[in-house]
């Protein structure tokens, strides 16, 4: 990979350095609309830089400012079930590094294991679980972030005065791109798990390897299998998803404007 030229590429092209990059998961996009002077790059016209495949990811990085601050936002990620490498998923946390950037915020769509929280929540990601079993065998320790429950104390206070209910819990990594069966849910609660989804963790171990302190956020789109009667679609989780926007976007100026 040279995602040296690909980060030069970004570089010689956007106005300033951003305070704050963005990675954004499944249906959030939206809030590069809402961006003011918002420069448009796709990630095809971008030398040696990966493409994305999945519904819900445009695939193209987006310059702009919220309240003036500039901003650049991830829209379209890369996930392991595309045949990517783990390089090449973090790919985004590389090309935030290289633009001397140490704020990055990681969203996802994800499932919901917590039947007292509400499809369209938002959680705040204290740590993971790693449930792809890639050596083999299953990591049962969940990792926390350090250095992150002031963003969490600081950031809910805010959210509160806007009806927002922002969750805490731990974001639980699989492979994908099957959803998890009913069974393997239940075995993912009896770990600690709080939310399950197919992304994200990889992009926040370079972060931390890279001296990045991510936030993470996880939109809850839809309830694990066996814990409700519906039926699980990627379709039905970008529709959660593209409606809870207006709701991330105050989010995200709140993280903006107020935490970072």
């Amino acid at each position: 990979m040279n995602l040296d030229k690909s980060a030069k590429f970004l570089c010689d092209r956007i106005p300033e350095k951003p305070i704050c990059t963005i990675i954004l998961g499944s249906g959030l996009g939206q809030i590069t609309e809402k961006l003011e002077n918002k420069i448009i790059f796709p990630y095809k016209n971008i030398p040696y830089y990966p493409s994305s495949s999945v519904s819900g990811h445009k695939g193209e990085w987006v310059f702009g400012y919220i309240n003036e601050k500039p901003i650049l936002c991830a829209s379209g990620r890369f996930h392991y079930y595309e045949k990517y490498s783990i390089e090449e998923i973090a790919s985004p946390i590389f090309i935030t590094d290289q633009l001397k950037c140490k704020n990055v915020i990681i969203t996802n769509s994800a499932g919901c294991l917590n039947t007292d929280w509400n499809l369209g929540d938002f959680m705040f990601i204290e740590g993971y679980l790693d449930y792809t079993f890639q050596n083999n065998y299953l990591d049962k320790d969940i990792v926390y972030f350090s250095n992150i429950a002031k963003y969490y104390e600081k950031l809910n206070v805010y959210v509160k005065n806007i009806g927002i209910d922002l969750r805490k819990g731990v974001y639980t990594w699989t492979l994908g791109p099957n959803y998890e069966t009913g069974a393997e849910i239940q075995d993912i609660i009896k770990l600690g798990g709080s939310a399950v989804g197919m992304s994200s963790v990889p992009e926040m171990m370079k972060a931390y390897n890279l001296g990045i302190t991510p936030i993470g956020i996880s939109c809850l789109t839809n309830y694990g299998a066996g814990l409700q009667n519906d039926i699980l679609t990627h379709n039905a989780v970008l529709d959660i998803s593209q409606k809870a926007n207006d709701k991330f976007h105050d989010l995200i100026q709140i993280i903006i404007q107020n935490i970072l």
